[in-house]
């Protein structure tokens, strides 16, 4: 008899491809290995800012949700980093000096519509940025600390210094993903709703891309 895979498991197999080398194809890529800019940089930070505010937003209304409320125990807000990142990079107006991309305005649109009728989808998309965020941030802020000059100014997004022990932090997490308690049909709308979210990412990066094009031409 075929042993049960884990659901976290089955979720991580299953979006492996979407979060696979190619999707930094581009953008990421080019910041990644020397041909981006500090511009670029901020660029990015200022779109994650976006993001994390309609997160964080769906993670109030689903504080007494029975299922989502598990994930969001001794939850970790990633806004005061992203806020003082921004000060330090633009200055402090960087309210007025930041406006969402098309694919980040999206995306947003599509995160409070699902966190306001359906827990599993909220999770989804939590899921694929704070553990997203949390694997690849502390090397990319070590790469753009060296490449830029920082020194934890400009970087504490990526850093996650309020979590002590990141791979404990994520093998809780998918402790508690295993224990949601999902059928089957709902399990497949929500690796449905991670690759949603993991396709929102990789659009930003061409629009990213497109709006550098854009400002030099």
């Amino acid at each position: 008899m075929n042993a049960v895979v884990p659901f976290s498991t089955a979720l991580r197999e299953r979006s492996s491809d979407a979060h696979s080398p190619h999707e930094c194809d581009g953008f990421m890529t080019d910041l990644l290995t020397g041909a981006g800019t500090r511009d670029d940089y901020i660029a990015l930070i200022a779109q994650h800012w976006f993001i994390y505010a309609a997160l964080e937003e769906a993670a109030v209304r689903m504080g007494d949700d029975p299922v989502a409320s598990v994930f969001l125990r001794g939850r970790h807000s990633r806004l005061p980093a992203l806020e003082a990142d921004l000060a330090f990079l633009i200055g402090d107006d960087w309210r007025e000096r930041i406006t969402p991309l098309p694919t980040t305005q999206a995306y947003i649109s599509r995160i409070r519509r699902v966190a306001a009728t359906w827990p599993g989808g909220f999770v989804a998309h939590h899921y694929t940025r704070l553990l997203g965020d949390l694997s690849g941030g502390p090397s990319i802020g070590r790469l753009m600390q060296r490449r830029f000059g920082f020194e934890t100014n400009g970087i504490g997004f990526l850093l996650f210094g309020d979590i002590a022990d990141p791979k404990a932090f994520k093998t809780v997490y998918r402790e508690q993903l295993d224990a949601a308690p999902w059928d089957d049909r709902e399990k497949e709308r929500v690796i449905a709703e991670v690759l949603v979210a993991y396709r929102f990412t990789t659009e930003l990066f061409a629009d990213l891309t497109r709006a550098k094009a854009d400002q030099v031409a």
